[in-house]
């Protein structure tokens, strides 16, 4: 089973999703100030997404959709890239270790 989200109708639908890659960092939530409430009224009704600029950082920032860039197709790919290309580097690594145990194994 697919995990869904319902929207509903009279929000509109958010311009990111989660997991997305922006120039600010990687979506991690999202939430919506509705028309007609407070918080809408002090600070624009619409969404709110909460980004991770680095994943090797706890930091993270809160921005309405106006202050969010999509990445073009080949930052994207270049981004993705080079994170397969280290996680490649992991494997190349956890496999050399498994190597030297199973020597040691044989001997032992």
């Amino acid at each position: 089973m697919q995990p869904t989200i319902a929207i509903p109708q009279h929000w509109g639908y958010p311009r990111f999703a989660l997991g997305q890659r922006t120039q600010q960092g990687t979506i991690l939530g999202l939430y919506y100030y509705p028309l007609g409430t407070e918080l809408a009224e002090q600070f624009d009704a619409g969404w709110r997404y909460v980004l991770m600029p680095n994943k090797n950082s706890d930091e993270i920032s809160y921005l309405q959709e106006n202050q969010i860039q999509p990445l073009s197709l080949q930052e994207l790919f270049t981004q993705i890239t080079a994170e397969i290309d280290f996680y490649q580097q992991q494997i190349s690594i956890l496999n050399r270790q498994l190597t030297v145990l199973a020597r040691g194994a044989n001997n032992g």
